[in-house]
């Protein structure tokens, strides 16, 4: 007989997604009511035909709403445009948020943010590569007129370039104390090796010469030989 593709899921520990969130799941079975998903629970969850933007195979993944139906019993929807806001009055520039990637768009990286919001990461903004269905931290960049959000991975105001400096310090420390980017950098190389503004790498690395971490160069930097040694421990 027949397994039931609901509960021959792995241990609820090899997947965390609970009800009210987005996340990225794989398929397990395609039965006549659906495609099953693994998200945690002994029982995978149904993704209905009706819930389903296109026909997931098994193995696939989806992106997915978690939420309960009519009968308060756990179902999945590919649909997300019926759960997501497109404006987002409850969030302030600066506020922390959680963040699932949707899509890539012309603009950027489209995210979900706090299970409950779209937002955009602008190309600009974009700081590391990105895949769909990845959960990470990110920070209101600015709420616009409209209710709708721009997204940085980067936090604001000081904390920003604190990160923006310890990028700069990893970078120095794979390379061996020097960095081919200097004062004089394009904008283009600095975007290309840190995935950061030229102008939030030269505020990093001025405050990272205030400290006396590095030496500046028109078109290079580098570690500080007394520093170089402490780093590359």
């Amino acid at each position: 007989m027949a397994s039931d593709p609901r509960s021959s899921s792995p241990p609820a520990s090899a997947v965390s997604a609970s009800i009210g969130e987005v996340a990225y799941l794989t398929v397990t079975a395609v039965t006549s009511v659906g495609a099953f998903l693994r998200w945690g629970p002994p029982k995978d969850v149904l993704l209905p035909y009706s819930e389903q933007s296109f026909r997931p195979e098994v193995g696939n993944r989806v992106l997915v709403k978690l939420y309960e139906d009519d009968q308060q019993r756990p179902v999945a929807s590919m649909r997300l445009e019926r759960f997501l806001q497109d404006e987002a009055w409850s969030l302030s520039q600066g506020d922390q948020v959680t963040l699932v990637v949707a899509e890539r768009t012309d603009l950027g990286m489209k995210v979900v943010v706090n299970h409950t919001y779209w937002g955009l990461i602008y190309q600009d903004d974009l700081t590391q590569p990105l895949r769909r269905g990845q959960g990470l931290t990110g920070f209101v960049k600015r709420r616009r007129e409209d209710g709708r959000l721009d997204i940085s991975l980067l936090p604001p105001g000081e904390s920003r370039l604190d990160v923006v400096g310890e990028k700069v310090l990893q970078a120095l420390r794979e390379s061996g104390g020097y960095l081919p980017l200097g004062d004089k950098s394009s904008a283009q190389e600095i975007k290309a090796r840190l995935g950061v503004s030229k102008s939030a790498y030269k505020q990093a690395i001025g405050r990272l010469y205030k400290r006396e971490l590095i030496t500046i160069e028109p078109l290079a930097i580098r570690l500080q030989p007394g520093v170089a040694a402490t780093l590359m421990q």
